[in-house]
Formats: C-alpha cells, sequence, structure tokens
C-alpha cells in the first residue's frame, strides 16, 4: 500500500471510530509507529487530523471555533467543489447575500466577470476578493467586527439585514442535522445567520461534510428554512438521506 492510500485510510477509520491508535495502526499495516507518526503529523498538517496522545482524532470532533486561516485550509478541494456547483444557483443580474465563511469565500472567488451582480456581505474576506470586480456592486455590512471570523455582527448588521430581500441568500454554518437544525457556536454570529436565512427568497447552504451531524452551541435557522445543501461527495448517504426526507435538496459536488 502506498502512503497517500494508508494515510486516506487512516483518516476514513478516524472519522469512523472517532480517534486512531499509534500501536494498532503500525500493527494493522505493518509498519514501523514511526512511520505512522509521520503520517500522523502529515495529516494533522493537512489539516485532517489533529494529534493527541497516542494517536489522532479527525478535526471534525474539535469543538472549538477555528479562525479564518485555519478553516480557509481545510479542505479547500471540497470547498472549491462546491462553489462551483454552486454556480448554477447564481442568476444574471441578481442581488446576493454572502455569509461570512471559507465555503461562501470560495464561491465569491468563484464568480463569473461576465454578469453584473448586487453582493451584500458582513465577510471582511469576501469584500476583499470581490471589491476589485468592476461588474459586482458590493455592499459590505457595518458593524463590530469579530476577530476570529473577521465577520460583522450585532445590531448595525442586523439592522440593515432588516431591510434587504436579496434574490439569494449563500449561508454558512457550522453545524447541520434533522434535530438540531443549523448551528454555530457564537450567538452574535447566530443573530446574523438567522436574519440572512429570513431575508433571502431563496436560501442556498454551503457546508463540506464534516459539518454534517454536528451540533454546536447555537441554533440559528431549521432545515425547513433552507432550500437547497451543496455539499461534497464524501457526506455520508445516510445523513444525506435524512436530509432530504426533511424535505432539503442534497447536491454533492
Amino acid at each position: 500500500m502506498y502512503a497517500e492510500e494508508r494515510r486516506q485510510v487512516i483518516v476514513d477509520r478516524a472519522r469512523r471510530d472517532g480517534r486512531v491508535e499509534v500501536a494498532r495502526l503500525a500493527a494493522d499495516f505493518a509498519v514501523t509507529t514511526e512511520t505512522v507518526r509521520r503520517d500522523l503529523t502529515e495529516l494533522e498538517a493537512a489539516g485532517l487530523l489533529r494529534r493527541v496522545h497516542g494517536g489522532a482524532i479527525p478535526v471534525e470532533r474539535l469543538r472549538h471555533e477555528a479562525a479564518v486561516v485555519e478553516r480557509a485550509a481545510r479542505m479547500a478541494a471540497e470547498k472549491a467543489r462546491i462553489a462551483k456547483a454552486a454556480l448554477a444557483h447564481v442568476p444574471h443580474d441578481a442581488t446576493l447575500l454572502l455569509d461570512a465563511g471559507t465555503t461562501t469565500q470560495a464561491l465569491a472567488a468563484a464568480l463569473p466577470d461576465d454578469r453584473d451582480l448586487t453582493v451584500v456581505t458582513n465577510s471582511l474576506p469576501i469584500a476583499t476578493e470581490l471589491a476589485p470586480r468592476p461588474r459586482i456592486r458590493l455592499h459590505l455590512l457595518g458593524g463590530r467586527v469579530r476577530e476570529r471570523t473577521l465577520a460583522t455582527v450585532d445590531d448595525w448588521t442586523l439592522r440593515t439585514l432588516r431591510d434587504l430581500t436579496p434574490d439569494v441568500a449563500f449561508v454558512a454554518t457550522n453545524g447541520l442535522s434533522v434535530a438540531g437544525g443549523l448551528t454555530t457556536p457564537d450567538p452574535s454570529e447566530a443573530g446574523v445567520k438567522r436574519a440572512m436565512v429570513e431575508a433571502g427568497r431563496r436560501v442556498v447552504l454551503l457546508a463540506d461534510h464534516s459539518k454534517l451531524e454536528q451540533d454546536h452551541f447555537v441554533r440559528f435557522a431549521d432545515v425547513a428554512d433552507v432550500d437547497v445543501l451543496i455539499t461534497d461527495a464524501q457526506a455520508d448517504p445516510a445523513h444525506c438521506e435524512a436530509l432530504e426526507a426533511a424535505g432539503l435538496e442534497v447536491v454533492r459536488a
């Protein structure tokens, strides 16, 4: 087995079992513990696992709220595919609401230059991405900027959102499940996300597979509030079927 294949098996096993142990992996793959530790180091550098004593756990099990730079490095290929699929939901000459998040930021980068669009966002990175585009009319929502996510939040942001009716709201989430709905760790961000969901004529959720069946501190929407979920091909079919049974259209990119 090549190293790349072994590392993929390690990631799959960690996600299935919740953790992997160095000694057990070395025995199963008939390699040295030093080889396994190098594998885990590489997987941690790729943002897939987090090293712990004696083994590793998948990053999906971490409950802290990662910063933008850290999150942007995770699953970049999956986020790019999600963004490409999301373009099918961008009408010509439309008004778009882009929530703060690294997957919505990937969509911003993928927006075409050959059509006129109005984009409203509470994300400083998205605003920086779109500001030089001549055919995009960009509006940045004011408010307090959260250092961890570089998103504007609180009353100034909410007051503006109350007066908006964009064609499509592209929303991000930290967790998604049928029972828990859409959740995020911070109440201030939850308030803005809730207002975005309420504002959009159509709501498209962009979330990679690591967000499925995860629940965080604050619920900001129910599954029924969303029209479409665009996730990646690694999403568990059982989780997708449960969401579809709840009335959500699911696209696996």
